[in-house]
């Protein structure tokens, strides 16, 4: 029956409670982020006003003028690239390997190694990083992006291999049948017939992955000395003495920091729904 006919006072109710609590989780969620980009474009001398002054107060360039003006936030970000990129471009490509393997061919022991590699993907950073440091010293990879790229794959390798193993379950064998009836070897199928259809699920996972790394703070206080990636870099900002803490350049810094990856959701937004929700419903 229709609600909003036969009891519609009931129905605007619902339907106010509904979008208060919309708005109530929206402005719970996007608060933080609007008062930090407030925040960046006010001068150190506005952020003790009261609230409404503060919002009120002129707006300045300044901050962003001297975070992108700074050598070592530069180079955070460069760093903060070349590892991300890195270490979504192995994870991805052994990734799909694994996945490939795990979600297609048979064999003994394939549900332990599923369930090995989701303990991994939980296992908690701080539980492996005496180890890790062991390793990443003996092998001369201290202070190095390549030491710090193998340690980050440490969680996107599992986190891709999971993700990517139902959607491959989830694509009809026909399309590896006819691969092969054609004369296609294994690799070919993989590369010329099931990345083109994984294509959503490789975007979905590589940026989620790619967000994980960059914003990676543990392992890149830990293993590198100067080459600081841009987490690093931001937690270390000081001001001109040791009371001061410069508030307004730590967050144009954070703002310049999100962008990148506010424009990767915007660009692949299609992709990731598709990716998302591939593998949830069985036709």
């Amino acid at each position: 029956m229709n609600l909003k006919r036969t009891n519609p006072g009931l129905f605007y109710l619902q339907r106010t409670l509904f979008y208060l609590l919309v708005i109530v989780i929206a402005v719970y969620l996007l608060f933080p982020f609007a008062w930090a980009v407030l925040t960046s474009f006010r001068r150190a001398a506005d952020l003790f006003l009261p609230p409404l002054q503060f919002i009120a107060a002129p707006t300045t360039i300044d901050n962003y003028t001297q975070v992108l003006n700074n050598p070592s936030f530069r180079r955070g970000l460069l760093f903060s690239t070349i590892v991300a990129v890195g270490a979504v471009a192995v994870s991805l490509l052994f990734g799909s390997f694994a996945a490939y393997a795990l979600g297609r061919f048979r064999f003994r022991g394939k549900q332990f190694i599923m369930y090995i590699i989701l303990a991994v993907s939980v296992f908690p950073q701080i539980a492996v990083l005496g180890g890790l440091f062991t390793l990443i010293t003996r092998f001369g990879l201290f202070d190095n992006p390549i030491g710090l790229m193998v340690s980050y794959l440490i969680f996107t390798i599992p986190f891709t291999v999971w993700v990517l193993t139902s959607f491959v379950r989830d694509i009809p064998g026909e399309l590896e049948e006819a691969a092969l009836v054609d004369g296609a070897s294994p690799l070919q199928t993989l590369f010329r017939v099931l990345f083109p259809v994984m294509m959503p699920a490789l975007v979905t996972t590589g940026l989620l992955a790619f967000i994980n790394a960059w914003n990676e703070y543990l392992f890149a206080l830990t293993f590198m000395s100067t080459n600081r990636t841009v987490p690093v870099v931001i937690a270390n900002y000081s001001g001109a003495s040791q009371f001061d803490q410069p508030w307004g350049p730590i967050m144009a810094a954070s703002i310049v920091v999100t962008i990148p990856l506010i424009a990767l959701v915007l660009i692949f937004q299609r992709n990731i729904v598709s990716g998302l929700t591939a593998g949830a419903v069985k036709g």
